[in-house]
């Protein structure tokens, strides 16, 4: 079972490989609206933290598969 705790242990550890790895997208996280608290939802629950590291994931994958190209 997946707890709050363990999904953001899995944002830490992909933010921080995406800041060590690719420092040119993580200067985009911060421009992310997804990580903007919203004022209908301002608490953070699994599924939010899910999405987001989901939107995380995909968003490595895209830059990777657009960027790295050689």
């Amino acid at each position: 079972m997946k707890t709050l705790q363990n999904i953001e242990n899995q944002i830490i550890r992909l933010t921080t490989s995406i800041e060590v790895n690719y420092p040119e997208l993580y200067k985009t996280l911060d421009e992310s609206p997804i990580t903007i608290p919203s004022s209908s939802h301002p608490d953070m629950t699994i599924s939010i933290m899910e999405d987001y590291l989901e939107t995380l994931k995909q968003m490595l994958k895209q830059y990777t598969k657009t960027h790295l190209k050689q």
